[in-house]
């Protein structure tokens, strides 16, 4: 549910430039969010929002044949959400980050938006473990 309201936010937020805070507030309520779940959710927002152009760059290195301004607004926070969450803020297991990017994609995605958000990160797995083992 956390991951769910941190993506939604992220969306809402790039599609409409509503203030991060104020609309983070109303999904955690909106999901019955607990204390521990909506500092998840908050972690999750805080984190892609202050390094979105390092995940862009990450995201451009790993899937260079779909430009990022071309790429759908929800993919793209999906990807953010996932590199964030394994590599740069280092708080779930790349494997764990892996599947609930792609079951996020599932729900909130297009119909190939699965294998494509397993694609990128697959392809972007070695370079992040590589940085954790660092």
């Amino acid at each position: 549910k956390a991951r769910a309201a941190a993506l939604q936010t992220l969306y809402e937020v790039a599609c409409t430039r509503h203030p991060a805070e104020e609309v983070l507030t109303e999904r955690i309520l909106q999901a019955g969010l607990s204390e521990d779940g909506a500092a998840f959710a908050r972690s999750l927002v805080n984190g892609v929002l202050e390094n979105a152009r390092v995940l862009d760059r990450l995201i451009a290195r790993h899937a260079p044949e779909f430009p990022l301004e071309q790429m759908a607004v929800i993919d793209r926070a999906i990807l953010r959400l996932a590199l964030w969450e394994a590599g740069i803020g280092r708080i779930t297991p790349l494997k764990v980050a892996i599947n609930e990017a792609v079951e996020l994609a599932k729900d909130y995605g297009a119909d190939s938006a699965p294998r494509f958000i397993n694609g990128v990160l697959g392809a972007a797995a070695p370079s992040l473990a590589a940085e954790k083992a660092a």
